[in-house]
């Protein structure tokens, strides 16, 4: 092989790296958070949203989050029931795998949470619409706004079973698609 081929190489190659460089970063200017989207790897969310689903998220600083509590009232549905569905990371742990369930209520420091524990600090009770109970207190704690990825406002079926399929190694090839389970 020639040095033009080589050259050819090198610049499609040097122009597909700036291409994803641009998607992904307008990706991250329009939804203020990054990954942009998640792959749901449990059933905790049906009939709302499936295992192999890709969510697009929005930062939390760019939207308000809407608890179910609070969607009943005010006539509010996303994914099917009333209420936010979010992304966050339990106990703010970045490494553990971020759970996306909706938001059922706030309860605020010293409040019971279910089953009766009181509330350590502040923030929302979360609860997979699959799901007989809530994940607080066993899953997590309250989830302090600041634990919150983002929150959920699309979904495509079936295209996150590829980042299923690659498990983690993926992640550290495209960076954009993170699971989401629980």
């Amino acid at each position: 092989m020639d040095k033009s081929f080589w050259t050819g190489l090198a610049k499609d190659a040097a122009f597909a790296a700036i291409v994803v460089v641009v998607i992904a970063s307008l990706a991250y200017l329009l939804a203020g958070t990054w990954p942009v989207m998640v792959a749901v790897e449990s059933g905790s969310m049906m009939p709302h949203m499936y295992r192999g689903d890709v969510v697009f998220i929005q930062g939390a600083s760019r939207t308000d989050i809407i608890t179910h509590q609070l969607g009943k009232e005010i006539n509010y549905t996303s994914f099917g029931d009333c209420g936010d569905v979010i992304v966050y990371r339990p106990d703010g742990n970045p490494n553990v795998m971020p759970i996306i369930h909706r938001v059922m209520y706030w309860v605020d420091v010293g409040e019971a949470m279910p089953g009766g524990v009181v509330a350590p600090h502040s923030g929302y009770i979360t609860k997979g619409d699959h799901n007989s109970g809530y994940d607080q207190p066993g899953l997590s704690g309250p989830v302090k706004p600041e634990w919150v990825v983002g929150v959920a406002k699309a979904r495509i079926p079936y295209i996150g079973y590829f980042r299923l399929a690659f498990g983690s190694d993926v992640t550290h090839i495209i960076g954009s698609v993170r699971r989401a389970s629980y």
